[in-house]
């Protein structure tokens, strides 16, 4: 067991870096999963229709299982008005303008914009949770995103100035992402990580509602696959319901910087997938790439 200190400065205890190992690695996966499926579900289903349904089903599927656990305690008036800003940032802020800025931009653009969080989350738990500076996290900070991008650059990511805008776009996303986690940190010590998702989540679908029912009913659904439905599930589950949630469980007894720096282990785990299920090689560079990122999360944990 270890100790994590919320932000009243209170402690509880909690599952050590061992029993918390699994979900983080699950989170990585999950996560390097998202980029190429949703790419292929945005070419046949267009994105906001894609997004509607996505939102949906998880939301009803969290709401349902929020309602047969019947959570304690009652969440008070202050923090529902946090829970709706986090709904603003995940729907809105991060989702919508992660796929709008992902149409305006080069592949390969969006995962490593994404590798910047753990800078911007850093930053801002020094900020808002009074989180430690240590050399071990900036350390580590410095090496992983060196190594994710060592890792990008090697697969020749296009860069110009025609996705300057796109890449405006998704870095104001990221910045969202990174600011759900460290408003929603305190909320989960409290009252759980699957209320706060489920709230959330709801809350944000429930505003992008008449958007998305309106590109939904104005799509054409006659060339959609089983594939690109399939898709629309996995982000719903895997996504929305599965990673969302393990983040917010995971972050509850870790700190927010700590927890950011093992996000850039997804691309090492990407490439590691992509040459055992498509043969794709794996390069000097990735190796390079993928020994500093481990040494970045292996130094912030000594």
């Amino acid at each position: 067991m270890s100790r994590f200190v919320s932000n009243n400065g209170d402690t509880a205890a909690g599952p050590g870096l061992a029993a918390l190992l699994p979900a983080i690695i699950l989170l990585q996966l999950l996560d390097a999963l998202c980029f190429p499926i949703t790419r292929y579900g945005i070419l046949i289903i267009e994105p906001f229709t894609f997004a509607f349904y996505r939102f949906t089903v998880s939301s009803i599927i969290l709401l349902v299982i929020v309602r047969v656990m019947k959570p304690t305690p009652a969440i008070v008036r202050n923090d529902w008005l946090k829970i709706i800003l986090l709904a603003i940032l995940i729907i809105p802020g991060n989702q919508m303008l992660y796929m709008f800025g992902q149409s305006k931009t080069a592949a390969g653009h969006g995962a490593f914009l994404f590798a910047t969080a753990p800078v911007w989350i850093f930053l801002m738990a020094i900020f808002h949770l009074k989180e430690k500076v240590t050399w071990q996290k900036v350390t580590g900070i410095v090496l992983s995103f060196g190594g994710v991008l060592a890792i990008m650059l090697s697969g020749r990511t296009a860069f110009g100035a025609e996705y300057l805008w796109g890449d405006i776009i998704i870095l104001i996303a990221v910045l969202a992402w990174s600011y759900y986690t460290i408003i929603g940190k305190p909320l989960v010590e409290k009252y759980g990580a699957f209320r706060i998702t489920a709230y959330a989540l709801a809350i944000g679908s429930a505003l992008y509602l008449p958007f998305g029912l309106y590109k939904a009913t104005a799509f054409d659904y006659s060339a959609v696959t089983a594939g690109a439905w399939g898709a629309v599930a996995y982000m719903a589950l895997g996504m929305s319901v599965g990673l969302y949630v393990l983040w917010y469980w995971v972050l509850k007894y870790m700190e927010a910087s700590r927890l950011a720096i093992w996000h850039n282990l997804f691309p090492v785990i990407s490439a590691v997938v992509a040459y055992f299920a498509l043969g794709e090689p794996l390069t000097a560079a990735f190796v390079f790439g993928g020994v500093m990122v481990l040494a970045g999360v292996t130094i912030t944990e000594v």
